[in-house]
């Protein structure tokens, strides 16, 4: 049975690069577009079975794309998709005036959307794969990488979440500061055993890019999509993967020795080194977790144990805002893997913000957002702008980037350190509060 062909037009690329691979996996074959003269161009070389279209294009409405798409296709099914209408209104106009079979409002879950495309085209049944992806993070080695990041500073408040997604806990302790780590002696780093295979490559091809700057994007695709699943980032031999449920960033694993709880514990000072040495040595040789034998030996209280984990689980998160270059891999199931006992319960959009204020560079900051570029606000807002944690001189400088003044005026309306300033307007951007405006 073909696989039937659907058109799916975003200018989210990153959105875009994901509905594209749920449909793949779904049955479908896929033409995409980032803007509707493209899209038309892509319709005319490959006739589509039906047209997923957001609303809000940079070059034109969905709803004149869809007309023009009608006069070329009469029979077209189309379905909208929207980050700004909001409301049954502009749905039931959608759906009399444009000829709409459905209608989705951002956030939206992938499963109905992929339902409501199978109501007007049945997929083809997906081809057998012999297994199912995924991105596969090597925790019986240690990887260390020649540069140290920076000191990382994190909030002593921590939220979790109990298996059924329901906030059980919010745990308070000090405010952490995790330096570098100080080098184990090489007996108590973990190789891979001579002869012992390297992983099995995926057995279909994961949905890849480069990271670049697009990390706040990918964690919003999840978000908009409530989709559950896995972001893996790779730089050499690092791995890092998120695992998001409903959309949410839940857990986190790393392969690096950096991110292991013991040198976590080292580099926040809950512990010494020599007393780490000791411990990762017994664990070693006894094969018990070094949680386990900290605990064991009083070094971490039981009641201290998830507080701990959930720090470390924010920090490799927030890590990954450092990274300019590397690769990502996305891929989809019905449960994120991970440790059921804890759930981050973390909104994306204050993730997002305090993982750039956290780890952009000044000259990233500036490659970014030039001192001449002129911001105004989204015309397709994710986050609600209550979601978003602001001090009140931060919530000016929202209101006052109306497009009237340049980067370099906002900094002086601000009165604060110009960097400062820069982080903050670049957090923006990348929660997708502000874009830029012509120039």
């Amino acid at each position: 049975m073909p696989r039937p062909r659907l058109l799916v037009v975003d200018d989210n690329l990153e959105l875009l690069s994901l509905l594209t691979h749920l449909f793949e996996d779904a049955g479908y074959d896929v033409v995409s577009a980032s803007k509707a003269k493209q899209a038309l161009d892509v319709a005319r070389g490959n006739a589509p079975a039906l047209a997923v279209l957001d609303v809000l294009l940079p070059d034109m409405m969905g709803y004149h794309l869809s007309d023009q798409l009608r006069k070329e296709f009469p029979n077209l099914p189309v379905i909208f998709v929207t980050g700004v209408f909001k409301g049954g209104k502009h749905g039931a106009d959608a759906k009399q005036k444009h000829g709409a079979v459905a209608w989705f409002e951002k956030p939206f879950e992938a499963r109905k959307l992929l339902e409501a495309v199978a109501r007007h085209v049945p997929a083809a049944p997906p081809a057998a794969t012999g297994g199912t992806e995924e991105f596969e993070v090597e925790l019986d080695i240690d990887i260390e990488e020649e540069e140290q990041p920076d000191t990382m500073e994190l909030t002593g408040k921590i939220k979790i979440a109990g298996g059924d997604g329901d906030v059980s806990a919010e745990l308070h302790g000090a405010d952490l500061r995790a330096r570098p780590m100080e080098r184990l002696p090489d007996t108590l780093v973990r190789t891979r055993p001579a002869g012992h295979p390297q992983p099995p490559p995926p057995t279909k091809a994961l949905r890849r890019g480069e990271l670049r700057d697009n990390l706040p994007s990918l964690v919003t695709a999840f978000f908009q999509t409530r989709e559950t699943g896995e972001l893996g980032v790779q730089r050499g031999q690092v791995k890092k993967v998120v695992y998001f449920e409903g959309g949410m960033p839940v857990f986190a694993l790393s392969n690096l020795l950096s991110d292991r709880l013991g040198q976590f514990l080292v580099r926040t000072g809950k512990i010494r080194p020599e007393q780490l040495a000791d411990v990762a040595l017994m664990a070693q040789q006894t094969k018990r977790r070094t949680g386990d034998i900290l605990v064991e030996r009083g070094l971490l209280r039981d009641t201290e144990r998830l507080y701990y984990v959930g720090q470390q689980v924010k920090s490799i998160i927030y890590s990954l805002f450092a990274w300019e270059e590397g690769t990502y891999v996305m891929s989809f199931g019905g449960k994120a893997r991970g440790e059921t006992a804890l759930k981050l319960d973390v909104n994306p959009a204050n993730l997002i913000v305090r993982g750039v204020k956290k780890l952009y560079k000044s000259d990233r900051v500036k490659r970014i957002l030039a001192l001449e570029d002129r911001l105004v606000p989204s015309r397709q807002p994710v986050y609600p702008q209550s979601d978003i944690e602001m001090e009140r001189w931060e919530s000016d400088l929202l209101a006052h980037a109306d497009g009237t003044r340049t980067v370099a005026e906002l900094i002086a309306f601000a009165r604060r350190p110009e960097p400062v300033v820069q982080l903050t307007l670049a957090s923006l951007l990348a929660v997708q509060a502000l874009e830029k405006g012509a120039a």
